[in-house]
């Protein structure tokens, strides 16, 4: 099947590497015009910017946990593109901490970095995407949440439940923005290989982390961002409000 998304804008966050610039790179084939955004590491966000396939693509910085960074995010976008067709809320953090060991203070550091980026910042600008949406009679909205919302994550709490509430925020949006023709959809992958398991592996932890699926491998960002492309092509409307295993097996759920 080939799918075609040609002329649509789409915005993906965190797009300088991983699930992100494997999404971003597969949207532009498809004919889409892609807004790269990045946080800091701006080179290699413009390195996935220079493959895109395609022309007039744009790469916008912002810091997701500022709502006045997310405005004007939006308002650059708005102006060069003056439309909003795709949202991918790739964009993430992740932090181990062993919270029998530490403090009440940076306790709640640890909590309010991961869900400031990866909760708030990102319905923040999920809200302000679909009044753009809604002005403009419709568009799509995909989440990259994470198998650890169900199955919990012992050592990254704050990142499990900021992903639960993703799930359930998506949802929430799903059945609200139906009526406006704004679909929302959610991708719950288990391991990638991304630079989130780079600490991982070179703990040597990474044997054991694959064997967590039968398949024995991490998942590929390009295997998360084709069903991504899935989601934002024309014919998936009805699946507004699902969330997408893609975890390999690793944890099933009924």
């Amino acid at each position: 099947m080939e799918i075609s998304l040609k002329d649509k804008i789409v915005l993906v966050t965190g797009a300088s590497g991983g699930i992100g610039a494997a999404t971003a790179k597969l949207m532009a084939n498809a004919g889409a015009i892609v807004a790269v955004h990045y946080n800091k590491n701006k080179p290699a966000a413009e390195r996935v910017l220079d493959k895109l396939k395609g022309s007039n693509h744009a790469i916008i910085q912002a810091d997701l946990s500022n709502p006045n960074e997310i405005q004007h995010l939006l308002d650059q976008l708005m102006k060069k593109f003056n439309r909003l067709d795709v949202l991918v809320n790739n964009a993430g953090y992740y932090e181990e901490i062993d919270f029998l060991e530490m403090s009440f203070d940076d306790w709640q550091k640890a909590w309010y970095r991961t869900i400031n980026i990866n909760l708030t910042g990102t319905v923040n600008l999920s809200f302000l995407v679909s009044q753009i949406m809604h002005r403009q009679d419709g568009g799509k909205i995909i989440n990259i949440t994470s198998r650890g919302a169900f199955r919990g994550e012992p050592t990254a709490p704050a990142y499990g439940a900021a992903k639960a509430a993703m799930n359930s925020f998506g949802q929430s949006f799903a059945k609200a923005l139906g009526k406006d023709n704004i679909y929302v959809y959610t991708i719950a992958p288990g391991f990638v290989d991304t630079e989130m398991l780079a600490d991982a592996i070179k703990e040597g932890r990474g044997e054991s982390l694959k064997s967590q699926s039968p398949l024995n491998r991490f998942a590929q960002p390009q295997e998360i961002a084709r069903i991504a492309i899935f989601l934002a092509s024309e014919g998936t409307e009805n699946m507004t409000g699902c969330i997408i295993d893609s975890n390999g097996a690793s944890y099933l759920r009924t």
